[in-house]
């Protein structure tokens, strides 16, 4: 074997990828090489959880991406945070655990797809997880993945309860439990002393002491090289230089639902008028890559901080240094949070099997920034209004045939009606939370969308104006069990051997809640298809 070639090829070392690298590299026989565009997660602002809203687009750690003007949102380009750093967008995410509600894997089963239903991926979940609540049925407590319940302030969290509760949305103990909607407290992906737990330091730090695996960074993959109809290695940048890297048994993507679909088009693989048209030889035609992109949609209700709490005085220059010490030194204090202080999953039509609206409750406003003494400052908390299950989708296509050259993303938001009808129902419900008696100590005036804002319409304004997203995209390259499908139900890419998908650009719908924990789920599970099918052979059918 050359020193260059490896019996599997990860590129991108994300959620997936360092999951992958672990589990393939505990067998020493198999040789792995990880690839990754970004740097390494070393900064301690990466390992601070009040600071995931300033390293998320920071353009060191950041893709820099954003939407196409998007038709719906009056040609706004949307914002669209993407980790570029060991450990991917795990390493700048709000740290949300959620792993999504039963319903969403039923329906993958349901789809055609055996071996994704509910129960099917429990394992994987628990598998991954060590969890503050310990073993039990429906949690892991010896994974590598530590989740703690958030150190909310109770000042906070419980009037929140109390109110959502009058609203009609009873309290869960436990969101992956036998109550898989209502009020909950914040789940982090955080360790004991409250540092970013992200699938870098859970999964890959471990896996890096192995001899058999090799960890290039600030390496751009720019194609996929296919060879009789495999895939036989990967060409990359690194320092300068063109090198190529070969694939005894797989190549793995696990680049992301905008990077992924994208290197498959590099290579040849996509919609063949698209191909031709940047001069692309089309070496596979496949319509759906880069097609049925999802994303859960995000808008604010804002409210002016009466100050019973107000988070926003914890950012005031001085206070905020002394915060940042006692987080550093013992992992308390405000910056021990990432900010959010309850949230609420439900439905917002009774006769749904699962909840299409999440309410993320949060201490300051999105937009809060460190102040100095004496600075005017407006002291708000913010209910995030998050969709979660948009009928809109959007698409991922090539801007050039240049690999450096950042990918074109629709995301289509709000283009259904049925979507912006959700977040006006959602706006109401929001404002009737914080409208109850438990929080008059806490809020005041409502600032967004404004009391002027009463009509349908008006609020639905609102949506337009201010919509973002959650940084969840999944979808690009389908899975399923129709001919159509991108890959098959073991993430093997159709029409082509040896090449495998693995991150959330194979989900064919979006899950409820945060999509980092079911992408570790993926990974778990593909990690045993892939030794699977190495046992039977080595060579993957296409």
């Amino acid at each position: 074997m050359s020193e260059n070639s490896f019996d599997y090829v990860i590129v991108g070392a994300g959620s997936a990828g360092c999951v992958l690298a672990n589990r393939l590299t505990q067998d020493p026989s198999i040789r792995v090489l990880l690839l990754e565009a970004g740097g390494h997660d070393r900064h301690p602002l990466l390992r601070m959880p009040i600071a995931w809203t300033m390293v998320s687009t920071d353009r060191r750690f950041d893709w820099g991406y954003t939407t196409e003007p998007e038709p719906q949102l009056g040609g706004r380009r949307v914002i669209l945070p993407r980790g570029k750093v060991v450990g991917g967008s795990s390493s700048v995410n709000a740290m949300r655990y959620s792993r999504g509600h039963p319903a969403d894997y039923d329906q993958w089963k349901q789809m055609g797809l055996q071996g994704w239903g509910y129960e099917d991926v429990l394992p994987y979940f628990k598998r991954s997880e060590r969890s503050w609540r310990g073993e039990g049925r429906y949690h892991g407590g010896q994974g590598e993945l530590r989740v703690h319940e958030s150190p909310v302030d109770k000042e906070t969290y419980s009037p929140l309860a109390t109110a959502a509760k009058a609203a009609g949305y009873a309290e869960t103990a436990d969101i992956h439990g036998d109550v898989t909607e209502g009020v909950i407290r914040t789940e982090l992906t955080i360790d004991d002393r409250s540092r970013r737990h992200s699938t870098a330091r859970a999964f890959l730090r471990t896996a890096l002491k192995r001899p058999n695996l090799t960890m290039v960074t600030r390496a751009l993959t720019t194609r996929i090289r296919i060879e009789n109809g495999r895939a036989a290695g990967v060409d990359y940048r690194h320092g300068g230089a063109l090198i190529q890297a070969h694939a005894t048994r797989e190549v793995i993507l696990s680049g992301g639902s905008y990077n992924s679909p994208q290197l498959l088009m590099l290579s040849g693989i996509g919609p063949a008028d698209e191909l031709r048209a940047h001069g692309i030889t089309v070496v596979l035609d496949q319509p759906n890559v880069g097609r049925n992109l999802a994303e859960h949609s995000i808008l604010p209700v804002v409210m002016t901080d009466k100050g019973a709490s107000a988070f926003m005085r914890h950012l005031r220059m001085d206070r905020a240094a002394l915060a940042a010490m006692r987080w550093f030194f013992t992992g308390r204090g405000p910056f021990s949070i990432n900010g959010n202080t309850a949230g609420v999953f439900l439905r917002t039509r009774p006769e749904l099997d699962r909840p299409d609206v999440q309410l993320i409750f949060a201490a300051t406003s999105r937009d809060a920034k460190l102040w100095w003494p004496h600075q005017p400052a407006v002291f708000s908390v913010q209910c995030s209004i998050s969709i979660q299950n948009p009928q809109a989708r959007g698409v991922v296509t090539l801007r050039s045939a240049d690999p450096a050259d950042a990918p074109r993303i629709r995301l289509n938001l709000f283009g259904e009606q049925s979507d912006i009808d959700t977040a006006v129902r959602a706006i109401r419900i929001a404002r009737e939370i914080y409208g109850h008696k438990a929080m008059s100590g806490l809020v005041g005036e409502e600032l967004l969308p404004g009391k002027a804002a009463q009509t349908d319409e008006q609020l639905a304004e609102h949506v337009r104006a201010t919509a973002s997203t959650t940084q969840h995209p999944c979808g690009t390259c389908r899975m399923g069990a129709d001919a159509g499908s991108v890959v098959d139900q073991n993430l093997r890419l159709r029409g082509i051997a040896g090449l495998r998908v693995v991150d959330a650009s194979v989900m064919p719908t979006l899950t409820v809640g945060h999509i980092n924990a079911p992408v570790i789920m993926i990974a778990e599970k593909a990690a045993d298809m892939i030794k699977a099918d190495q046992a039977v052979g080595g060579r993957a059918a296409a």
